[in-house]
Protein backbone atom coordinates (compact mmCIF):
# COMPACT_ATOMS: atom_id res chain seq x y z
CA UNK A 1 0.00 0.00 0.00
CA UNK A 2 1.29 3.53 -0.26
CA UNK A 3 2.52 4.65 3.19
CA UNK A 4 -0.46 6.56 4.94
CA UNK A 5 0.12 7.57 8.58
CA UNK A 6 -2.43 6.56 11.27
CA UNK A 7 -3.73 9.48 11.80
CA UNK A 8 -4.42 9.74 8.15
CA UNK A 9 -6.27 6.09 7.86
CA UNK A 10 -8.17 7.09 10.99
CA UNK A 11 -9.42 10.11 9.34
CA UNK A 12 -9.93 8.70 5.70
CA UNK A 13 -12.08 5.30 7.91
CA UNK A 14 -13.94 7.51 10.40
CA UNK A 15 -12.56 5.79 13.11
CA UNK A 16 -10.57 6.75 16.44
CA UNK A 17 -7.48 5.64 17.37
CA UNK A 18 -6.87 3.47 21.13
CA UNK A 19 -3.31 2.82 22.64
CA UNK A 20 -1.29 4.35 19.81
CA UNK A 21 1.60 6.41 21.37
CA UNK A 22 2.09 7.93 17.80
CA UNK A 23 -0.35 8.58 15.22
CA UNK A 24 2.35 9.82 12.74
CA UNK A 25 3.64 6.19 12.16
CA UNK A 26 3.15 5.12 8.79
CA UNK A 27 1.77 1.69 7.48
CA UNK A 28 4.01 0.74 4.83
CA UNK A 29 3.36 -2.76 4.67
CA UNK A 30 0.28 -4.77 3.26
CA UNK A 31 -3.30 -4.26 4.60
CA UNK A 32 -4.23 -8.34 5.30
CA UNK A 33 -7.20 -10.28 7.23
CA UNK A 34 -4.92 -13.43 7.74
CA UNK A 35 -2.91 -13.15 10.88
CA UNK A 36 -0.24 -15.57 8.86
CA UNK A 37 0.66 -13.10 6.46
CA UNK A 38 1.47 -10.08 8.63
CA UNK A 39 4.48 -8.22 7.78
CA UNK A 40 6.48 -5.07 9.56
CA UNK A 41 3.97 -2.38 9.00
CA UNK A 42 1.19 -3.97 8.31
CA UNK A 43 -2.14 -3.03 9.02
CA UNK A 44 -4.27 -5.86 10.35
CA UNK A 45 -7.93 -5.59 9.70
CA UNK A 46 -9.71 -8.02 12.30
CA UNK A 47 -13.03 -9.62 11.05
CA UNK A 48 -14.74 -11.72 13.43
CA UNK A 49 -16.13 -14.92 11.40
CA UNK A 50 -18.24 -18.13 12.02
CA UNK A 51 -14.96 -19.77 13.47
CA UNK A 52 -12.51 -17.21 13.94
CA UNK A 53 -12.60 -13.76 15.64
CA UNK A 54 -9.57 -11.87 14.07
CA UNK A 55 -9.82 -9.61 17.21
CA UNK A 56 -7.85 -12.46 19.05
CA UNK A 57 -4.98 -12.08 17.14
CA UNK A 58 -4.42 -8.55 18.06
CA UNK A 59 -1.42 -9.12 20.37
CA UNK A 60 0.52 -11.27 18.10
CA UNK A 61 -0.18 -9.42 15.00
CA UNK A 62 1.23 -6.05 16.80
CA UNK A 63 4.12 -8.31 18.25
CA UNK A 64 4.66 -9.45 14.51
CA UNK A 65 5.60 -6.59 13.46
CA UNK A 66 2.11 -4.69 12.42
CA UNK A 67 1.72 -1.38 12.45
CA UNK A 68 -1.63 -0.94 14.60
CA UNK A 69 -5.39 -3.07 14.17
CA UNK A 70 -7.96 -1.90 11.80
CA UNK A 71 -10.77 -3.29 15.00
CA UNK A 72 -14.92 -2.82 16.09
CA UNK A 73 -13.59 -2.83 19.67
CA UNK A 74 -10.20 -1.61 21.70
CA UNK A 75 -8.11 -4.50 21.76
CA UNK A 76 -5.02 -3.18 24.34
CA UNK A 77 -2.91 -2.84 21.38
CA UNK A 78 -2.85 -0.03 18.45
CA UNK A 79 -5.64 0.28 16.75
CA UNK A 80 -8.21 2.09 14.40
CA UNK A 81 -12.10 1.33 16.16
CA UNK A 82 -14.31 2.08 13.62
CA UNK A 83 -18.03 0.79 13.75
CA UNK A 84 -18.04 -2.05 10.86
CA UNK A 85 -14.65 -3.48 9.51
CA UNK A 86 -15.55 -4.28 6.15
CA UNK A 87 -17.20 -0.58 5.48
CA UNK A 88 -13.85 0.83 6.34
CA UNK A 89 -11.80 -1.27 4.78
CA UNK A 90 -14.04 -0.42 1.57
CA UNK A 91 -13.87 3.32 2.50
CA UNK A 92 -9.67 3.12 3.01
CA UNK A 93 -9.38 1.49 -0.31
CA UNK A 94 -11.64 4.66 -1.82
CA UNK A 95 -9.70 6.84 -0.68
CA UNK A 96 -6.39 5.39 -1.77
CA UNK A 97 -7.62 4.87 -5.26
CA UNK A 98 -8.10 8.74 -5.51
CA UNK A 99 -4.89 9.53 -4.16
CA UNK A 100 -2.97 7.04 -6.28
CA UNK A 101 -3.95 8.42 -9.86
CA UNK A 102 -3.81 4.93 -11.50
CA UNK A 103 -6.44 3.96 -14.45
CA UNK A 104 -8.83 1.75 -12.81
CA UNK A 105 -9.64 -1.10 -15.22
CA UNK A 106 -12.83 -3.24 -13.92
CA UNK A 107 -14.13 -6.48 -15.26
CA UNK A 108 -17.64 -8.67 -15.05
CA UNK A 109 -19.48 -11.36 -16.35
CA UNK A 110 -20.70 -14.80 -15.83
CA UNK A 111 -18.15 -16.56 -17.29
CA UNK A 112 -14.37 -16.12 -18.43
CA UNK A 113 -13.46 -12.92 -15.54
CA UNK A 114 -10.43 -14.54 -13.79
CA UNK A 115 -9.26 -15.94 -16.83
CA UNK A 116 -9.87 -12.65 -18.86
CA UNK A 117 -8.44 -10.67 -15.74
CA UNK A 118 -5.21 -12.40 -15.79
CA UNK A 119 -4.92 -11.67 -19.63
CA UNK A 120 -5.33 -8.03 -19.25
CA UNK A 121 -3.11 -7.54 -16.41
CA UNK A 122 -0.33 -9.62 -17.73
CA UNK A 123 -0.95 -7.48 -21.32
CA UNK A 124 -1.36 -4.14 -19.80
CA UNK A 125 2.30 -5.06 -17.35
CA UNK A 126 3.97 -5.07 -20.63
CA UNK A 127 3.55 -1.63 -20.90
CA UNK A 128 3.54 -0.09 -17.71
CA UNK A 129 3.41 -1.35 -13.72
CA UNK A 130 0.02 -3.08 -12.85
CA UNK A 131 -1.20 -4.65 -10.06
CA UNK A 132 -4.23 -6.80 -10.07
CA UNK A 133 -6.89 -8.83 -8.47
CA UNK A 134 -5.31 -12.11 -7.11
CA UNK A 135 -7.33 -15.18 -7.91
CA UNK A 136 -11.02 -14.50 -7.49
CA UNK A 137 -11.01 -11.74 -4.91
CA UNK A 138 -13.74 -9.83 -6.40
CA UNK A 139 -16.37 -8.87 -3.53
CA UNK A 140 -16.59 -6.46 -1.08
CA UNK A 141 -13.43 -7.94 0.84
CA UNK A 142 -11.13 -9.17 -1.27
CA UNK A 143 -11.63 -5.79 -3.99
CA UNK A 144 -10.60 -3.16 -1.49
CA UNK A 145 -7.54 -5.68 -0.41
CA UNK A 146 -6.64 -5.77 -3.98
CA UNK A 147 -6.93 -2.18 -4.35
CA UNK A 148 -5.13 -1.54 -1.13
CA UNK A 149 -2.15 -3.50 -3.05
CA UNK A 150 -0.79 -0.51 -5.37
CA UNK A 151 2.23 1.76 -4.54
CA UNK A 152 3.10 4.58 -5.98
CA UNK A 153 4.65 3.10 -9.00
CA UNK A 154 1.18 1.24 -9.99
CA UNK A 155 0.15 2.74 -13.36
CA UNK A 156 -2.86 -0.01 -13.98
CA UNK A 157 -5.59 -1.32 -11.76
CA UNK A 158 -7.03 -4.16 -12.89
CA UNK A 159 -9.77 -5.17 -10.70
CA UNK A 160 -12.64 -8.27 -11.11
CA UNK A 161 -16.12 -7.46 -9.79
CA UNK A 162 -18.56 -10.64 -8.88
CA UNK A 163 -21.95 -10.27 -8.02
CA UNK A 164 -24.71 -12.21 -6.21
CA UNK A 165 -27.77 -10.09 -6.75
CA UNK A 166 -28.57 -6.07 -7.64
CA UNK A 167 -26.47 -3.18 -6.09
CA UNK A 168 -23.21 -5.64 -5.85
CA UNK A 169 -21.56 -3.78 -8.47
CA UNK A 170 -22.66 -0.59 -7.78
CA UNK A 171 -21.22 -0.52 -4.40
CA UNK A 172 -17.88 -1.98 -5.74
CA UNK A 173 -17.66 0.92 -8.31
CA UNK A 174 -18.50 2.94 -6.00
CA UNK A 175 -15.36 2.69 -3.45
CA UNK A 176 -13.05 2.00 -7.08
CA UNK A 177 -14.45 4.06 -9.46
CA UNK A 178 -12.91 2.48 -12.83
CA UNK A 179 -12.20 4.50 -16.31
CA UNK A 180 -12.55 1.05 -18.09
CA UNK A 181 -15.36 -1.14 -17.74
CA UNK A 182 -15.70 -4.75 -19.48
CA UNK A 183 -18.75 -7.09 -19.83
CA UNK A 184 -17.70 -10.60 -20.63
CA UNK A 185 -20.95 -11.92 -21.09
CA UNK A 186 -24.48 -13.03 -19.17
CA UNK A 187 -24.60 -16.62 -18.65
CA UNK A 188 -26.55 -18.71 -16.19
CA UNK A 189 -24.02 -18.43 -13.15
CA UNK A 190 -26.49 -18.10 -10.46
CA UNK A 191 -29.50 -17.70 -12.22
CA UNK A 192 -31.16 -19.34 -9.27
CA UNK A 193 -30.45 -16.64 -6.76
CA UNK A 194 -30.76 -13.86 -9.63
CA UNK A 195 -33.92 -15.23 -10.83
CA UNK A 196 -33.23 -15.17 -14.76
CA UNK A 197 -30.85 -13.46 -17.54
CA UNK A 198 -32.42 -10.37 -17.85
CA UNK A 199 -31.89 -9.95 -14.05
CA UNK A 200 -27.76 -11.04 -14.32
CA UNK A 201 -28.07 -8.58 -17.33
CA UNK A 202 -29.13 -5.86 -15.20
CA UNK A 203 -26.89 -5.94 -12.41
CA UNK A 204 -23.92 -6.58 -14.36
CA UNK A 205 -25.02 -3.44 -16.12
CA UNK A 206 -24.33 -1.74 -13.06
CA UNK A 207 -20.77 -1.48 -14.24
CA UNK A 208 -20.91 0.39 -17.67
CA UNK A 209 -23.59 2.66 -15.75
CA UNK A 210 -20.63 3.88 -13.51
CA UNK A 211 -18.11 5.36 -16.04
CA UNK A 212 -17.64 8.83 -16.21
CA UNK A 213 -18.13 10.32 -20.17
CA UNK A 214 -14.33 10.12 -20.61
CA UNK A 215 -14.47 6.51 -19.92
CA UNK A 216 -14.57 3.49 -22.01
CA UNK A 217 -17.14 0.76 -22.28
CA UNK A 218 -15.80 -2.44 -23.66
CA UNK A 219 -18.68 -4.60 -24.52
CA UNK A 220 -19.19 -7.85 -26.29
CA UNK A 221 -20.92 -7.73 -29.71
CA UNK A 222 -21.24 -11.43 -30.03
CA UNK A 223 -23.66 -11.29 -26.65
CA UNK A 224 -27.21 -9.77 -27.04
CA UNK A 225 -27.79 -9.02 -23.64
CA UNK A 226 -24.31 -7.23 -23.24
CA UNK A 227 -24.52 -5.35 -26.34
CA UNK A 228 -27.76 -3.98 -25.50
CA UNK A 229 -25.81 -2.02 -22.39
CA UNK A 230 -24.47 0.35 -24.93
CA UNK A 231 -27.47 2.70 -23.93
CA UNK A 232 -26.44 2.52 -20.37
CA UNK A 233 -23.66 3.91 -20.19
CA UNK A 234 -22.45 7.87 -21.18
CA UNK A 235 -18.94 6.55 -22.11
CA UNK A 236 -17.34 5.67 -24.82
CA UNK A 237 -18.27 2.01 -26.30
CA UNK A 238 -15.50 -0.39 -27.57
CA UNK A 239 -16.93 -3.64 -28.93
CA UNK A 240 -14.97 -6.86 -29.15
CA UNK A 241 -15.82 -10.38 -30.27
CA UNK A 242 -16.14 -12.53 -33.76
CA UNK A 243 -18.86 -10.09 -35.10
CA UNK A 244 -17.97 -8.07 -38.28
CA UNK A 245 -19.30 -4.99 -36.28
CA UNK A 246 -16.66 -5.50 -33.33
CA UNK A 247 -14.04 -3.06 -33.14
CA UNK A 248 -11.59 -5.35 -31.95
CA UNK A 249 -12.46 -8.82 -33.70
CA UNK A 250 -10.79 -12.28 -34.16
CA UNK A 251 -10.87 -13.97 -37.81
CA UNK A 252 -9.70 -17.08 -39.08
CA UNK A 253 -9.99 -18.71 -35.73
CA UNK A 254 -8.60 -22.37 -35.24
CA UNK A 255 -7.71 -24.47 -32.89
CA UNK A 256 -3.37 -26.13 -32.40
CA UNK A 257 -3.19 -30.43 -32.38
CA UNK A 258 -2.45 -29.25 -28.31
CA UNK A 259 -6.60 -27.79 -28.45
CA UNK A 260 -4.85 -24.25 -28.05
CA UNK A 261 -7.12 -21.12 -29.67
CA UNK A 262 -5.28 -19.13 -32.28
CA UNK A 263 -6.38 -16.20 -34.62
CA UNK A 264 -5.76 -13.10 -36.77
CA UNK A 265 -6.18 -9.96 -34.16
CA UNK A 266 -8.41 -7.01 -35.98
CA UNK A 267 -7.99 -3.95 -33.98
CA UNK A 268 -8.38 -0.62 -35.31
CA UNK A 269 -4.57 0.34 -35.01
CA UNK A 270 -3.76 -3.25 -37.51
CA UNK A 271 -3.40 -6.68 -37.39
CA UNK A 272 -1.43 -9.46 -35.87
CA UNK A 273 -1.66 -13.08 -35.74
CA UNK A 274 -2.62 -14.83 -32.27
CA UNK A 275 -1.64 -17.87 -30.63
CA UNK A 276 -2.95 -18.22 -26.73
CA UNK A 277 -0.99 -20.95 -24.50
CA UNK A 278 -4.33 -21.51 -22.49
CA UNK A 279 -6.23 -24.34 -23.96
CA UNK A 280 -10.10 -23.95 -25.15
CA UNK A 281 -11.61 -21.82 -27.85
CA UNK A 282 -13.66 -20.38 -25.52
CA UNK A 283 -10.22 -18.21 -24.48
CA UNK A 284 -10.71 -16.44 -28.09
CA UNK A 285 -13.27 -14.03 -26.19
CA UNK A 286 -11.62 -13.62 -23.10
CA UNK A 287 -8.32 -12.53 -25.08
CA UNK A 288 -10.10 -9.86 -27.28
CA UNK A 289 -11.48 -8.15 -23.96
CA UNK A 290 -8.25 -8.02 -23.58
CA UNK A 291 -7.06 -6.64 -26.56
CA UNK A 292 -9.82 -3.98 -26.51
CA UNK A 293 -8.72 -2.84 -22.54
CA UNK A 294 -4.73 -2.76 -24.35
CA UNK A 295 -6.14 -1.04 -27.59
CA UNK A 296 -7.78 1.59 -25.10
CA UNK A 297 -4.65 2.43 -23.60
CA UNK A 298 -2.22 2.85 -26.32
CA UNK A 299 -0.97 -0.22 -27.06
CA UNK A 300 -0.52 -1.21 -31.02
CA UNK A 301 -1.93 -4.26 -32.12
CA UNK A 302 1.56 -5.97 -32.75
CA UNK A 303 2.37 -5.40 -29.25
CA UNK A 304 -1.03 -6.54 -27.83
CA UNK A 305 -0.23 -9.68 -30.31
CA UNK A 306 2.66 -10.69 -28.51
CA UNK A 307 1.98 -10.15 -25.44
CA UNK A 308 -1.38 -12.26 -25.21
CA UNK A 309 0.75 -15.40 -27.55
CA UNK A 310 3.20 -15.39 -24.32
CA UNK A 311 0.26 -14.83 -21.45
CA UNK A 312 -0.06 -18.10 -19.55
CA UNK A 313 -2.70 -18.81 -16.87
CA UNK A 314 -2.11 -17.68 -13.57
CA UNK A 315 -4.75 -18.49 -11.30
CA UNK A 316 -5.15 -22.26 -9.68
CA UNK A 317 -7.44 -25.30 -11.34
CA UNK A 318 -9.00 -23.26 -14.24
CA UNK A 319 -8.10 -25.74 -16.99
CA UNK A 320 -4.58 -26.26 -15.92
CA UNK A 321 -2.81 -28.86 -18.08
CA UNK A 322 -0.62 -31.84 -16.82
CA UNK A 323 1.10 -34.22 -18.40
CA UNK A 324 2.08 -37.17 -16.87
CA UNK A 325 4.92 -39.46 -17.31
CA UNK A 326 2.86 -42.13 -18.63
CA UNK A 327 1.75 -40.10 -21.24
CA UNK A 328 -1.47 -39.34 -19.25
CA UNK A 329 -3.22 -35.94 -19.72
CA UNK A 330 -4.47 -34.26 -16.54
CA UNK A 331 -7.00 -31.11 -16.80
CA UNK A 332 -8.01 -29.62 -13.91
CA UNK A 333 -10.29 -27.20 -14.59
CA UNK A 334 -11.98 -27.49 -10.57
CA UNK A 335 -12.07 -24.15 -9.78
CA UNK A 336 -15.60 -23.58 -10.34
CA UNK A 337 -18.30 -24.41 -13.05
CA UNK A 338 -21.48 -22.65 -14.56
CA UNK A 339 -23.19 -24.18 -18.03
CA UNK A 340 -21.22 -21.64 -20.33
CA UNK A 341 -17.76 -23.18 -18.81
CA UNK A 342 -18.77 -26.20 -18.93
CA UNK A 343 -19.68 -26.63 -22.53
CA UNK A 344 -16.77 -24.74 -23.19
CA UNK A 345 -14.58 -27.41 -21.07
CA UNK A 346 -16.25 -30.10 -22.90
CA UNK A 347 -15.08 -28.51 -26.26
CA UNK A 348 -11.72 -27.99 -25.19
CA UNK A 349 -11.46 -31.78 -23.97
CA UNK A 350 -12.57 -32.33 -27.48
CA UNK A 351 -10.04 -30.62 -29.72
CA UNK A 352 -6.96 -32.05 -26.96
CA UNK A 353 -8.24 -35.68 -27.86
CA UNK A 354 -8.05 -35.46 -30.93
CA UNK A 355 -4.48 -35.52 -31.69
CA UNK A 356 -4.58 -38.62 -29.23
CA UNK A 357 -7.54 -40.41 -31.02
CA UNK A 358 -5.47 -41.82 -33.60
CA UNK A 359 -3.13 -43.68 -31.03
CA UNK A 360 -5.65 -44.94 -28.99
CA UNK A 361 -6.13 -42.19 -26.85
CA UNK A 362 -9.78 -41.18 -25.02
CA UNK A 363 -11.08 -38.45 -23.71
CA UNK A 364 -12.80 -38.94 -19.63
CA UNK A 365 -15.06 -35.76 -18.49
CA UNK A 366 -15.26 -36.39 -14.98
CA UNK A 367 -17.67 -33.76 -13.66
CA UNK A 368 -19.88 -32.52 -10.73
CA UNK A 369 -22.72 -30.46 -9.46
CA UNK A 370 -23.02 -27.01 -10.77
CA UNK A 371 -24.25 -24.92 -7.97
CA UNK A 372 -26.83 -22.34 -7.71
CA UNK A 373 -28.68 -22.97 -10.98
CA UNK A 374 -32.08 -23.20 -9.18
CA UNK A 375 -35.08 -24.46 -11.47
CA UNK A 376 -33.22 -24.68 -14.38
CA UNK A 377 -30.89 -27.42 -12.84
CA UNK A 378 -32.37 -30.41 -13.99
CA UNK A 379 -32.53 -29.35 -17.07
CA UNK A 380 -28.80 -27.40 -16.92
CA UNK A 381 -27.31 -30.86 -16.27
CA UNK A 382 -29.32 -32.99 -18.37
CA UNK A 383 -28.17 -30.73 -21.04
CA UNK A 384 -24.09 -31.30 -20.27
CA UNK A 385 -24.98 -35.25 -20.08
CA UNK A 386 -26.28 -35.39 -23.65
CA UNK A 387 -23.57 -32.37 -25.10
CA UNK A 388 -20.48 -34.85 -23.98
CA UNK A 389 -22.85 -37.81 -25.91
CA UNK A 390 -22.95 -35.44 -28.81
CA UNK A 391 -19.48 -34.16 -28.53
CA UNK A 392 -18.07 -37.83 -28.47
CA UNK A 393 -16.45 -38.05 -25.06
CA UNK A 394 -15.48 -41.35 -24.54
CA UNK A 395 -16.30 -41.53 -21.02
CA UNK A 396 -18.46 -39.73 -18.67
CA UNK A 397 -17.88 -40.07 -15.19
CA UNK A 398 -21.11 -38.10 -13.19
CA UNK A 399 -19.67 -37.43 -9.60
CA UNK A 400 -22.15 -37.09 -6.69
CA UNK A 401 -25.21 -37.28 -5.71
CA UNK A 402 -28.41 -36.00 -7.54
CA UNK A 403 -27.28 -33.64 -10.17
CA UNK A 404 -24.92 -35.96 -10.57
CA UNK A 405 -27.49 -38.68 -12.03
CA UNK A 406 -28.79 -35.84 -14.02
CA UNK A 407 -25.95 -35.53 -16.16
CA UNK A 408 -25.90 -39.83 -16.42
CA UNK A 409 -29.52 -39.34 -17.22
CA UNK A 410 -28.63 -36.73 -20.07
CA UNK A 411 -26.06 -39.07 -21.30
CA UNK A 412 -27.71 -41.67 -20.93
CA UNK A 413 -31.02 -40.33 -23.27
CA UNK A 414 -28.92 -39.09 -25.84
CA UNK A 415 -28.02 -42.52 -26.12
CA UNK A 416 -24.82 -43.64 -24.04
CA UNK A 417 -26.69 -47.49 -22.80
CA UNK A 418 -22.76 -49.15 -22.40
CA UNK A 419 -19.96 -48.01 -20.40
CA UNK A 420 -19.09 -44.68 -21.99
CA UNK A 421 -20.91 -43.01 -18.87
CA UNK A 422 -21.12 -43.78 -15.27
CA UNK A 423 -22.29 -42.38 -12.27
CA UNK A 424 -20.03 -43.14 -9.22
CA UNK A 425 -20.96 -41.54 -5.43
CA UNK A 426 -17.84 -39.44 -4.42
CA UNK A 427 -14.64 -38.03 -5.48
CA UNK A 428 -12.56 -41.57 -4.02
CA UNK A 429 -14.78 -43.48 -5.84
CA UNK A 430 -13.97 -41.58 -9.16
CA UNK A 431 -10.25 -41.56 -8.75
CA UNK A 432 -10.45 -45.60 -8.18
CA UNK A 433 -12.38 -45.72 -11.53
CA UNK A 434 -9.55 -43.87 -12.97
CA UNK A 435 -6.90 -45.53 -11.69
CA UNK A 436 -7.79 -48.95 -12.67
CA UNK A 437 -8.91 -47.59 -16.36
CA UNK A 438 -6.78 -44.91 -17.44
CA UNK A 439 -3.93 -45.71 -20.38
CA UNK A 440 -1.64 -43.60 -22.04
CA UNK A 441 -2.64 -41.48 -24.25
CA UNK A 442 -5.78 -40.70 -22.35
CA UNK A 443 -6.90 -36.77 -21.57
CA UNK A 444 -8.78 -36.61 -18.30
CA UNK A 445 -11.10 -33.27 -17.70
CA UNK A 446 -11.98 -32.51 -14.18
CA UNK A 447 -15.25 -29.65 -13.61
CA UNK A 448 -17.27 -28.94 -10.76
CA UNK A 449 -18.59 -25.98 -8.98
CA UNK A 450 -16.24 -25.12 -6.66
CA UNK A 451 -18.20 -26.39 -3.50
CA UNK A 452 -18.03 -29.95 -4.72
CA UNK A 453 -14.21 -29.99 -4.57
CA UNK A 454 -13.29 -32.19 -7.43
CA UNK A 455 -9.59 -30.84 -7.35
CA UNK A 456 -8.50 -33.40 -5.40
CA UNK A 457 -9.58 -36.18 -8.02
CA UNK A 458 -7.17 -34.41 -10.31
CA UNK A 459 -4.56 -33.93 -7.30
CA UNK A 460 -4.81 -37.40 -6.58
CA UNK A 461 -4.53 -38.47 -9.76
CA UNK A 462 -0.93 -36.35 -10.19
CA UNK A 463 0.20 -37.13 -6.51
CA UNK A 464 -1.03 -39.66 -4.76
CA UNK A 465 -4.13 -40.24 -2.52
CA UNK A 466 -7.64 -38.52 -2.65
CA UNK A 467 -8.14 -35.81 -0.10
CA UNK A 468 -11.71 -37.34 1.51
CA UNK A 469 -14.18 -35.10 1.82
Amino acid sequence: MIALSLAEIASAVGGQTYDIPDEQVRVTGPVVIDSRKVETGSLFAAFAGERVDGHDYAREVVDKGAAAVLASRPVGVPAIVVDDVKAALGALAQHVVERLGATLVALTGSAGKTSTKDLIAQVLSRKAPTVFTPGSFNNEIGLPLTALSATDETKFLVLEMGARGKGHIRYLTGLTPPRVGVVLNVGSAHIGEFGGKQQIAEAKGELVESLPADGTAVLNADDPLVRAMESRTKAKVLLFGESDEADVRAENVRLTENGQPAFDLHTPSGCSEVTLRLYGEHHVSNALAAAAVAHDLGMSASEIALALSEAGSLSRWRMEVTERPDGVTIVNDAYNANPESMRAALRALVAMGEARRATGGRTWAVLGHMAELGDESLAEHDAVGRLAVRLNVSKLVAVGGREASWLRLGAYNEGSWGEESVHVSDAQAAVDLLRSELRPGDVVLVKASRSVGLESVAQALLEGEVDAR
